[in-house]
């Protein structure tokens, strides 16, 4: 038994796609199994077959609890864990910061729905399985991507992995433009400007919460940030 524990040891460590945490293994692999589920029902049924334009707010909340329910409790069930980071982090992002692009880029909700501070329960749900699947999606890629790069220069691995998650986030927002085209169309120039706005937007919370309210971990004052301007411009100060 101790053998063979120690070969299923060696190769979680060793996968370059998966996490070496058993635990995160296990999640990564079945988020990434079930994400096809509700990619389906709402984007390959819902969407293409118009089905939205009879949807009250009834049908669209049971669109979002058929499916988020199964990836909130089958991890649950199955090995007794849930995605509580995600839950918290879409549940913060929907409260709070959407009124932030409904203000600068002009966003709405149109359909009927019942809401929460003026955001659909809807979307509360669905942005939980979709967070689920963008941060699979960016761990094994960014862990296959550091195994690649790994010898190279510690600027160097940051440049090519900054390049990947720019390339990585315009691809994800291209693909949501692409699967809501038949609600709304939008151009390039659209789909760029407001990408670049909302990244501007939680890019100022985030260093917004760092200068003023700091880690939420202990870090060692070698690894904080302490200059006043932007943590990724470099300080020079005269000798």
């Amino acid at each position: 038994m101790g053998g063979s524990e120690k070969v299923v040891a060696v190769e979680c460590s060793s996968s370059l796609w998966l996490a070496s945490n058993p635990s995160k293994r296990w999640g990564e692999l079945f988020f990434l199994l079930y994400t096809p589920f509700w990619l389906t029902l709402c984007l390959g049924i819902v969407v293409p077959y118009k089905l939205y334009e009879d949807f009250k707010e009834l049908e669209y909340l049971l669109l979002g609890l058929i499916s988020v329910l199964p990836a909130f409790l089958l991890p649950i069930f199955m090995v007794g864990k849930a995605s509580l980071w995600i839950i918290i982090f879409s549940y913060v992002g929907n409260y709070f910061w959407t009124h932030y692009f409904f203000t600068v880029l002009g966003a709405s909700y149109t359909f009927p729905s019942w809401k929460m501070n003026n955001v659909p329960h809807t979307t509360f749900l669905l942005t939980n399985v979709c967070f689920l699947f963008y941060h699979v999606t960016s761990n094994m890629t960014l862990r296959r991507l550091q195994h690649s790069v790994a010898h190279l220069p510690v600027k160097t691995q940051w440049i090519i992995k900054s390049a990947w998650i720019l390339a990585l986030s315009y691809f994800i927002a291209y693909l949501e433009t692409v699967a809501i085209s038949n609600v709304d169309p939008w151009d390039l120039p659209r789909v760029a400007i407001d990408a670049l706005g909302a990244a501007m937007l939680v890019t100022i919370i985030l260093d917004l919460w760092r200068l003023f309210l700091g880690p939420i971990v202990s870090v060692a004052d070698t690894k904080q940030c302490a200059q006043p301007g932007l943590p990724w411009f470099p300080v020079h100060t005269e000798l």
